[in-house]
């Protein structure tokens, strides 16, 4: 690389860059995929209007990170996990679980969780508050379980509002 009297040759500095960042085999990719539930809860204890039960809309990104596969023998070759298998692993974990759900704190008084079991057919008891932080720290937690070798979750963002969101990341939790 080096050219004459010492200096370094740039066209051949400049094309290793190069190399390095488009080949598979080095790049760590990023990738998302946008989810969308419907979910109540009640904020126990909460000094403002969301301790009655209320719903939301909710938007939730889920990133992951990894290198894409480098095998024209693999059928996920340049993939860093297929898109319907993320789908998959948040869909049955996460959106099943949620949509259409009331979600209350396991902390909330017995009758006031049974009073919402009687009149309610999907009623989530969390040992958690279900904020928007603390449901996306569980949405961290839950899909991270079960994430195949080789790839890692990077971040989950909820939104609670169009305007409102919490996000998790995986270089802030380690």
């Amino acid at each position: 690389m080096s050219g004459r009297k010492g200096r370094v040759n740039n066209n051949a500095y400049k094309s290793l860059i190069l190399q390095s960042l488009i080949n598979p085999q080095m790049a760590v990719i990023r990738i998302t995929k946008e989810f969308h539930f419907e979910m109540a809860h009640a904020l126990w204890n909460y000094d403002g209007p969301c301790r009655n039960v209320h719903g939301h809309s909710y938007i939730l990104f889920v990133t992951f990170s990894g290198v894409p596969a480098d095998d024209p023998e693999n059928p996920c070759n340049g993939m860093v996990i297929d898109f319907g298998d993320l789908k998959e692993i948040v869909k049955k974990n996460v959106v099943d679980r949620f949509d259409h759900a009331l979600t209350v704190a396991g902390f909330a008084p017995d009758e006031k969780i049974e009073s919402y079991r009687a009149h309610f057919e999907n009623v989530i008891v969390t040992p958690y508050q279900p904020t928007c932080e603390n449901l996306v720290a569980d949405i961290a937690r839950t899909v991270s379980e079960k994430m195949p070798s080789g790839v890692k979750l990077h971040s989950v963002k909820l939104y609670e509002t169009a305007t409102s969101f919490a996000e998790w990341h995986a270089s802030d939790n380690t």
